[in-house]
């Protein structure tokens, strides 16, 4: 199955071209972008304005997630300085395709989208970022993973003996 094919990934794409200031208005509008805040604030993180409408969350601290950047609807989070982070161009714009995605799926869904995407490529790469559809759409490269093959599919697990399968009894 190509990539393309999954429902929903071809309008992800497509959003991709939104404005900054469409962006910004969806994800404060989606409450993703209060929950960054919020977060941040939380985390007592010094907050500064970054290009494209977003707030850059610099020194974070908390050890979950253990990402160097992530980001909450228009918040990036990241563990250094926000100059740091805009020096590195590839990983902001993967970031900011991130703050998108948060968009295209109408804010707070995006978090238990994008956990059910990363467990799956854990499971089949060893990794949670290369079969994770949100970090193909937003880079693989830029954001720091690997393209990975996947692993066999672990057998279906047997049934114990004398147990009975699908409800019928074997005589």
């Amino acid at each position: 199955m190509r990539l393309e094919d999954i429902r929903g990934i071809r309008a992800m794409r497509d959003i991709r071209g939104i404005g900054s200031a469409a962006r910004a208005a969806l994800n404060t509008a989606n409450l993703s972008t209060p929950l960054g805040l919020a977060l941040a604030a939380a985390a007592r993180t010094p907050l500064r304005r970054g290009p494209g409408g977003l707030f850059i969350a610099e020194h974070y601290r908390p050890r979950l997630p253990a990402a160097a950047a992530f980001v909450v609807g228009n918040v990036v989070f990241t563990r250094g300085r926000a100059e740091d982070l805009l020096a590195r161009p590839a990983l902001f714009g993967h970031e900011a395709r991130h703050a998108t995605q948060y968009a295209a799926c109408l804010g707070l869904p995006f978090l238990p989208l994008y956990a059910v995407a990363a467990a799956y490529s854990a499971a089949r790469t060893g990794n949670p970022g290369s079969l994770n559809p949100f970090e193909q759409i937003a880079g693989l490269e830029a954001g720091g993973y690997p393209r990975r093959r996947t692993r066999p599919l672990p057998p279906p697990a047997s049934t114990p003996a004398g147990s009975h399968r699908h409800g019928v009894r074997k005589p």
